[in-house]
């Protein structure tokens, strides 16, 4: 005699429901994933510990330029004491501590805890991630260094300087800060994106930065100490700020700040090989970076 067992099988609706809104798609995602980046370079949507070095920061570097405006109203001066374009070379250590700061908590953090991989399984590819972070981190450096170059600009207006120096003068200084954010936020994420250890990448963007301009000071100062003043130029070709000293000076209409003096600055056709260098950079800094995200995101 057998028997048959009972049928148990049952569909329970427990409430789930397809999407049915509107898919947003990579363009979309590429944008979120640039302004959380560029929010963060500033602590924004972070912890308050993580916001207090990057605002510090942009207050240092914004507070010789409120210093610079309030005297040059207090004393009626006929110009302000800094040219726009000088003054991102002034405070470059500033510049310098930011990027290495920010720079591995943009990327570092997604490669230590391996989390790449799952911006690669949404509707985003290896292009947008790589854009994204790199224009969060240009724009994050563009606004530490046109906020000073505002409030100059401002500054001499309410002083009554004449208004058309000023703007050819502020817009050549926009000019100059515009390429330096975008040669800094490069080689500071292939620094950063080299290593998951954010301690090491903030050493190698340091490294990177400081160390070379202050070889490169120091062969220019003894190459002017011995009246080679030709070699001074082409010296400058090897460290990223010389570089932008290099292409404001021919193209902008900036005084250098080599040794020497203007006539130690390069001209128009020596010129044209530092903007050539930091247009190689930037391409190169993109492309290490697109071959670096390659591998991890496999």
């Amino acid at each position: 005699m057998s028997s048959q067992a009972p049928e148990t099988t049952q569909i329970h609706n427990i409430g789930y429901r397809n999407y049915d809104g509107p898919r947003l798609g990579r363009a979309y995602a590429r944008r979120a994933l640039f302004s959380q980046s560029l929010r963060g370079a500033y602590g924004l949507g972070r912890s308050a510990k993580s916001k207090v070095l990057p605002m510090i920061l942009f207050a240092v570097m914004c507070v010789p330029a409120l210093i610079i405006v309030a005297v040059a109203v207090v004393t009626k001066a006929s110009k302000l004491p800094l040219d726009y374009t000088a003054y991102a070379i002034y405070l470059q250590l500033v510049i310098c501590i930011y990027l290495a700061a920010q720079a591995p908590q943009s990327v570092s953090r997604d490669l230590r805890f391996r989390t790449v991989p799952l911006y690669f399984s949404r509707p985003i590819e290896r292009v947008d991630y790589v854009l994204a972070k790199y224009g969060a981190m240009a724009s994050a450096l563009f606004v530490l260094t046109a906020a000073p170059l505002v409030i100059l600009f401002v500054g001499a207006l309410l002083a009554k300087l004449d208004f058309s120096d000023q703007a050819a003068g502020f817009g050549q200084g926009l000019v100059s800060v515009a390429l330096l954010s975008l040669l800094f936020g490069g080689i500071g994420l292939v620094m950063a994106a080299l290593t998951p250890r954010r301690g090491f990448g903030v050493a190698a963007v340091i490294a990177t930065l400081v160390i070379s301009y202050g070889a490169v000071s120091t062969l220019q100062g003894i190459a002017y100490g011995t009246d080679n003043i030709d070699a001074i130029q082409w010296m400058g070709l090897f460290s990223p700020i010389t570089l932008i000293d290099g292409v404001q000076t021919a193209f902008l209409g900036a005084a250098t700040s080599f040794p020497g003096g203007e006539g130690a600055g390069p001209g128009a056709g020596v010129g044209v090989v530092y903007l050539l260098v930091v247009l190689a950079l930037i391409a190169g800094s993109y492309g290490v970076l697109m071959r670096r995200y390659r591998k991890v995101g496999l």
